[in-house]
């Protein structure tokens, strides 16, 4: 490019998403830097460094495909990765793919302003420093804002404080202390467990139950990996066919076209498969109340095999649909309230009062500990943007458009903010299918869109704001025809007060989405207007 900034285009954020976003730019000869505010690459896999922290998606297919040569080098441990292993891997694609040579870390961009006059953005970092790039591109993720309650009274806590999001890199034993955790959400759920086994004792502070489903986490064989590796290609196929972007068996049939009997088998069945294929046992569990109600009611009924206490097997089985909330995968959960130094606290009813010097109370009641873990987990999917000062046409804070909640054109741009790219953005599948997956098939669709422009000789792209209320319009129809919508969960922004509840994924299908965005490409890049 030919016009006086800095960079052809500035990423922010150094996880998976601005990893390969800058293996791509750079391929195609644009002049890139991606600036990471944390000490190392990885995103969400450097930040979240709590016990027991694992991917939920199987390892085999949690990784990139761009590359051949990558996929067939690369050697997983385990059915389920640890977090250290991830963030070896993502060490190893930046060290392969000479990446760290153009990220520059301990940078926080604190603004990024569109200047008209220019098409270009002008980024305020958070040393004072100033640089420009026609594009700018958001590879922020979507769970990596940690959402921290303000309890009265926590400041006078004498106490360690942790978030499961912001773990300490040296690690931290309990042994000997007294733990408390507030939240039975994913990040609590993996590191309960671990937790309690080096604690003198841990009281777990529940609001919200959780459905989990085991992960029979195992050692991977060889000769699983070796059929893999020789059709790598074709298990890929398979998984961009599935509405997740990930292949696992399921059934194509309803869970009222069996019967009784039969309906438990294939339940035990896809219990004894483990992790996120259970939703697949029938194809109707998302869209029919009575047929989930089937799978909500075999999975309590373990829960309460796992746990000896009723009364205390009743606190921890939701009486909630089961995968409205993000279904957990666990190892040992239930089973750890068995132990004698852990203790279930319910603070559905009466909440938290607040923090004292030595604990907290519920109630009136008082609870001492020395270490306090907030399992609070995250300010989802828009955190990430609202924190940075994100000004675009005539000035417009992307807060100010955003504040009734989340609108973008495919999940990609959003209208009067020309030539800045979100990566899984509010709008796309991101969250609802394969991470990796859905940030590869954007950063491709986005150098896609640049090259084209380049060739064109175009400077500008902006989304068309009718045809960004159509996508906003269709994404909240898709949603309304899903039992996903119908609690309070992340996906509505339901963990932050005062939040707008607007679903901001879109589940209609990673399939379906594609085909979108390749039909918008097609027709000239259909719905953004190109100067």
């Amino acid at each position: 490019m030919t016009s006086a900034t800095d960079f052809d285009a500035v990423v922010v954020g150094a996880g998976f998403a601005g990893l390969y976003m800058l293996h791509r730019l750079r391929g195609e000869g644009y002049r890139v830097r991606v600036y990471e505010a944390g000490a190392g690459i990885g995103g969400t896999w450097y930040w979240n460094r709590y016990p027991g922290a694992r991917c939920d998606v199987e390892s085999m297919q949690y990784s990139y495909q761009f590359s051949e040569e990558l996929q067939q080098e690369w050697e997983w441990s385990e059915k389920y990765a640890t977090q250290p292993e991830i963030l070896d891997y993502a060490e190893h694609v930046a060290e392969r793919f000479d990446l760290h040579r153009d990220i520059q870390l301990n940078t926080t961009v604190a603004a990024a302003v569109y200047d008209e006059g220019g098409d270009v953005w002008r980024l305020e970092l958070d040393g004072g420093d100033v640089v420009t790039a026609r594009y700018c591109v958001m590879a922020l993720g979507c769970l990596s804002t940690t959402n921290k309650p303000d309890f009265p009274g926590l400041e006078d806590f004498q106490g360690a404080v942790y978030h499961t999001g912001e773990w300490p890199h040296e690690g931290v034993d309990f042994t000997s202390r007294r733990v408390a955790v507030i939240g039975t959400g994913s990040s609590a759920i993996q590191s309960i467990p671990v937790i309690a086994e080096q604690a003198e004792h841990l009281t777990v502070f529940q609001r919200t139950p959780n459905f989990a489903i085991p992960a029979w986490n195992a050692p991977l064989e060889p000769d699983e990996v070796r059929a893999i590796k020789a059709d790598y290609a074709g298990l890929r196929a398979k998984a961009k066919a599935r509405q997740t972007g990930v292949y696992f068996l399921s059934n194509e049939f309803s869970a009222h076209s069996v019967n009784a009997a039969e309906r438990e088998g294939i339940y035990e069945e896809f219990w004894t498969r483990g992790g996120l294929s259970f939703l697949g046992a029938f194809d109707d569990l998302l869209v029919d109340e009575t047929a989930n109600a089937t799978a909500a009611a075999f999975v309590r009924a373990k829960i309460r095999e796992k746990v000896a206490n009723p009364a205390l097997a009743d606190l921890l089985a939701p009486q909630t649909i089961i995968g409205c909330k993000r279904l957990c995968v666990d190892s040992g959960y239930f089973e750890t309230f068995n132990r004698d130094n852990v203790t279930l606290v319910d603070v559905s009813e009466d909440a938290i009062d607040g923090f004292t010097a030595s604990g907290l109370t519920v109630a009136g009641a008082a609870h001492n500990f020395d270490a306090v873990v907030f399992a609070t987990g995250f300010d989802a999917m828009t955190g990430s943007f609202t924190r940075i000062d994100i000004r675009g046409r005539d000035g417009l804070p992307l807060n100010r458009k955003w504040e009734a909640g989340p609108r973008t054109y495919l999940g990609l741009c959003t209208a009067g903010f020309p030539n800045m790219f979100m990566i899984t953005g509010p709008g796309s599948p991101s969250v609802l299918a394969s991470m990796i997956q859905t940030i590869e098939q954007h950063v491709d669709w986005i150098v896609d869109c640049m090259g084209h422009m380049r060739d064109k000789g175009q400077v500008m792209i902006e989304a068309e704001l009718a045809d960004e209320d159509a996508w906003v319009e269709h994404v909240n129809e898709a949603a309304a025809k899903s039992l996903r919508s119908t609690c309070s969960s992340w996906y509505l922004g339901g963990s932050i007060p005062g939040r707008p509840r607007v679903f901001m994924p879109y589940i209609g299908g990673f399939p379906i989405y594609v085909e979108k965005c390749d039909s918008v490409a097609a027709a000239d890049y259909a719905g953004f207007r190109l100067a």
